[in-house]
């Protein structure tokens, strides 16, 4: 009974002793768990909830289809706080709207009315997709997260109407689908770029963002002289009826 015991005792041992099968089975756990979670520290959480968005104040539905999509087909591993993007009934529901946009997008007149409409949408979205990175447990980095969203989604929102304003002073489309076009790329190339190389996005997306200060300013102050000059001229022709 004593050697049957010590038998046991000593077997038991050897599978929780440093090294032994026990030990063993809990590093390769606690290893997956490292590399499961290594793509998903602070600077890549805060490059993807920057990246949400700053591309919501351009394309919205493309945004949060896009990255229910990743999560759905495993491109990515979504934080638990997107994981309602990639649910069967969301992405049919943003890709539906995602196919409306890209064509209203496109067309003058429409495009501009599109952005005013959803000047009131993008902005507090930006925000939740932002802090949704981070959870909806009312954290700190949550609020830094929705803050962050939603002057991105802002500063982009006002670039994308005052440059659509401008275009659809010209009479020609081409300018409109080229405009649209190239949102179309930023905002996949901002999604793909925050995930893969989120210093660098970092990096781009402050340049990005200047420009676009900028550009409106710039739109703004434009926008405002063909005003006065269109007021002028019905002006001058009511006076003379």
């Amino acid at each position: 009974m004593e050697t049957t015991l010590s038998s046991v005792l000593g077997s038991a041992s050897a599978w929780f002793a440093p090294g032994g099968h026990v030990a063993s089975a809990a590093g390769a756990a606690a290893a997956g768990v490292g590399q499961a979670t290594g793509h998903l520290n602070l600077p890549s959480l805060l490059a993807l909830a920057a990246a949400l968005g700053w591309a919501s104040g351009l394309r919205l539905y493309a945004v949060v289809f896009l990255t229910g999509l990743a999560g759905a087909l495993g491109w990515i591993a979504l934080p638990p706080g997107l994981a309602l993007l990639q649910h069967p009934a969301m992405l049919a529901a943003s890709g539906f709207m995602l196919f409306v946009e890209f064509f209203a997008d496109k067309i003058p007149g429409v495009d501009s009315l599109w952005d005013i409409v959803h000047s009131v949408i993008r902005i507090p979205a930006g925000a939740a997709l932002a802090a949704g990175v981070f959870g909806a447990d009312g954290g700190t980095m949550t609020a830094v997260a929705a803050l962050l969203g939603g002057t991105l989604a802002a500063t982009s929102q006002a670039a994308k109407t005052t440059s659509r304003a401008a275009i659809n002073a010209s009479p020609e489309p081409f300018s409109n689908v080229a405009a649209s076009l190239t949102e179309d790329g930023l905002v996949v190339g901002a999604l793909w770029l925050s995930t893969h190389h989120p210093l660098l996005f970092g990096v781009v997306l402050l340049v990005m963002v200047l420009l676009m200060w900028g550009m409106t300013w710039l739109l703004v102050k434009f926008l405002k002289a063909i005003f006065r000059r269109v007021s002028g001229f019905l002006s001058g022709v009511a006076k003379v009826a």
